[in-house]
């Protein structure tokens, strides 16, 4: 097990200034999660959001604790009612939001940034192979409580694979493609930087 993620490489390691880092590096994910979120890339058949993106990838190099730390406080940013969700706004956000058809979503994306953040401490994230199986695992452990919350909110007669899996798998599979790959190249430069 190696326990360093990405984030661990740089700056401070303890005391009153790793503290800081830390604030600095949740703040700054939440405003990436929020960035991410709002950003769609057209696509078929529904556009790509990099919303799930954003949550593995910062899972990852941020590692469970402050992964989970960065997660919770992107969904109290939106509890309170920010519009930083993919398809929240005005006249739709908060609580209301929350509870409706992505609310099961988004408590996948808690389990999903701790599962990437735990792999990531075992060093998936250095290799393509392993990232990629850990961003397999992550996308399920998302859509796992999506699916299940469409279905106890609309009612399992209904085609809950057709309106919360089948239309996203191709853009999920460019963006476990993209992570694949970003992350151990990141942890390559890391070394090169180190060496």
């Amino acid at each position: 097990m190696t326990n360093k993620v990405l984030v661990e490489t740089f700056g401070a390691e303890q005391g009153a200034a790793l503290r800081a880092k830390q604030a600095i590096l949740v703040l700054a994910g939440i405003a990436i999660l929020a960035i991410a979120a709002k950003i769609k890339v057209p696509m078929w058949p529904v556009p790509i959001t990099m919303g799930t993106f954003a949550v593995l990838g910062l899972g990852a190099a941020y590692g469970p604790r402050l992964g989970l730390v960065t997660i919770l406080g992107y969904m109290i940013v939106g509890a309170l009612g920010f519009d930083v969700f993919a398809n929240s706004s005005a006249e739709k956000f908060g609580l209301t939001y929350m509870m409706g058809g992505t609310g099961g979503y988004l408590v996948g994306y808690v389990l999903a940034t701790l599962a990437l953040g735990a792999l990531a401490q075992r060093g998936w994230d250095r290799s393509v192979l392993w990232m990629a199986l850990a961003m397999l695992i992550g996308n399920a452990l998302i859509y796992l409580p999506g699916l299940a919350w469409l279905g106890q909110l609309y009612g399992w007669d209904k085609p809950i694979l057709a309106w919360g899996l089948t239309p996203f798998l191709v853009g999920d599979a460019i963006k476990l493609i993209l992570a694949a790959m970003i992350l151990p190249a990141a942890w390559k430069l890391v070394g090169k930087a180190r060496g």
